[in-house]
């Protein structure tokens, strides 16, 4: 027994020297990314152009409209926290590049924004996840911390739109299969 407990506390020691800011940062942002990721991909294309009309609807962005809205934001947002300029066209309201059009496009879009996030987030450690920057929304500052976690929150608020815009299609979200 006293040979099980020292392995078990070895493996518990071995597990949080690997632990490090950027990766408590990140498991958040990898969590949104596979569910995000799986579920864009599992809505039809020719659904890609879906917004409800029933109800309070009026306005709202297409399922690919938020795909690209999360994705454009991710580059905001990691742009930020590397303090660069975005990569891609942000474009009118964040609906990123026009050019991207077709739920392949869209996809890649989609997995180049989070592997940007990936690659920021890796840069944050115990020291600058503290440091303000200018906050890609407005004026003012935020710190970089705070950035990582926004990559996550805003994902998931798209999410459960694209989740409900999904469902209406018939859709089960790969997530809840």
């Amino acid at each position: 027994m006293t040979k099980i407990l020292a392995v078990l506390c070895a493996a518990a020691s071995c597990a949080a020297a690997d632990t490090t800011v950027s990766k408590i940062y990140d498991g958040p942002i990898r969590n949104a990314e596979s569910e995000i990721v799986s579920l864009t991909q599992a809505m039809p294309a020719d659904k890609f152009d879906f917004a409800p009309t029933q109800g309070e609807f009026k306005g709202v962005r297409t399922f690919a409209q938020q795909a690209k809205h999360l994705s454009t934001a991710i580059y905001e947002v990691s742009a930020a926290i590397l303090g660069e300029k975005a990569p891609v066209e942000i474009g009118k309201d964040e609906n990123g590049p026009a050019s991207v059009k077709t739920k392949e496009q869209i996809v890649q879009y989609m997995k180049d924004a989070f592997a940007y996030a990936h690659k920021a987030v890796a840069t944050i450690n115990a020291e600058n996840q503290v440091r303000m920057v200018k906050s890609p929304f407005g004026s003012g500052e935020i710190a970089v911390g705070s950035l990582a976690q926004i990559v996550a929150w805003h994902s998931f608020d798209h999410y459960g739109q694209m989740v409900e815009y999904a469902r209406m299609n018939g859709i089960v979200p790969p997530a809840s299969r």
